[in-house]
């Protein structure tokens, strides 16, 4: 079965939601982030080993599962907070006709794209031409295709994996505010995730074109890919970078469970496919935790 634009579990917006809220409008987004870049690469040992040992009781992190499991080894906060899985820790869906989830996370929707728009949250939604920066050729691909939304919090994995296999056609970032990302806020702000700072990297597959779009949040200082490095333009416009056949000479080619980028700092990821070529895995609905490798749809004939 195919999820249609999936609302069963979607919470009411409170009056304390709504109040969080009002204070982010309120907060100069981009100063705090640019604070915490800084701080979150102190390599000074006393500070950087504090943060991360309270970061680890905070959120209970497990760091049996990290490659290096001595925190006072990374060399700052950052750095442990990218950290790398060992490689049996998400080991991936060994079946060919599956799509991998590209995160450590739980789902913060799933469904259909209709008369393009994207479900958000109960009376929450925005535009597909919104999210990848009215990029109407893009936006022709994907009309009445397939999305999911996936919440990273603190304690998760952040470094973003391949769902399938697939060749770099673009890669937009386009600017924005950085709200939090949390479901409380997403119940509240309009179109939150088509408003925020994102980096929205387009694929094609041998199942069609596939998104998978990076999300900035509060304290998301930037966000690196594994072709790019840290892509955090400092323009208040829309830039792109070309590749595939428009740009042979910077082919990316990433199979699938290949690491294609990574959060500094948490936030969401939005994946994108076309009409009728995936389907769901019926037991996801909102709020549902999943984890990288695991399979979250199967691949339609």
């Amino acid at each position: 079965m195919n999820h249609p634009s999936y609302q069963g579990t979607a919470k009411d917006a409170n009056l304390l939601d709504k109040l969080f809220a009002l204070l982010l409008y309120l907060l100069p987004h981009h100063l705090l982030s640019q604070a915490m870049y800084w701080l979150t690469r102190i390599e000074w040992a006393p500070l950087k080993d504090l943060l991360i040992a309270g970061a680890i009781k905070l959120y209970k992190i497990d760091m049996q599962l990290a490659v290096e499991q001595d925190p006072t080894r990374y060399p700052s906060f950052n750095a442990f907070f990218t950290r790398a899985l060992r490689p049996d820790a998400r080991p991936l869906d060994e079946r060919d006709d599956t799509v991998l989830s590209p995160v450590d996370g739980a789902i913060s929707q799933i469904g259909r794209i209709q008369d393009g728009r994207i479900f958000q949250a109960k009376g929450q939604s925005y535009t597909l031409s919104e999210l990848l920066g009215a990029d109407e050729a893009w936006c022709k691909q994907f009309d009445e295709g397939h999305f999911a939304t996936i919440y990273l919090s603190p304690r998760d994995y952040h470094r973003i994996h391949m769902p399938l296999s697939g060749i770099l056609q673009k890669m937009l970032h386009i600017p924005g505010r950085l709200f939090s990302v949390s479901p409380s806020t997403t119940r509240v702000v309009p179109r939150l995730f088509s408003r925020n700072e994102r980096l929205v990297n387009l694929f094609e597959t041998d199942k069609g074109p596939m998104a998978v779009i990076m999300v900035g949040a509060i304290f998301v200082a930037s966000m690196d890919t594994v072709w790019a490095g840290t892509v955090a333009p400092t323009s208040r416009r829309i830039n792109q970078w070309h590749y595939g056949p428009v740009n042979p000479t910077a082919s990316v080619a990433l199979d699938r469970g290949e690491e294609m980028g990574r959060f500094n700092m948490g936030s969401t990821v939005v994946l994108l496919f076309a009409k009728d070529t995936i389907e769901w895995s019926d037991e996801l609905t909102a709020d549902c935790k999943v984890e990288m490798g695991q399979q979250i749809a199967t691949l339609k004939e």
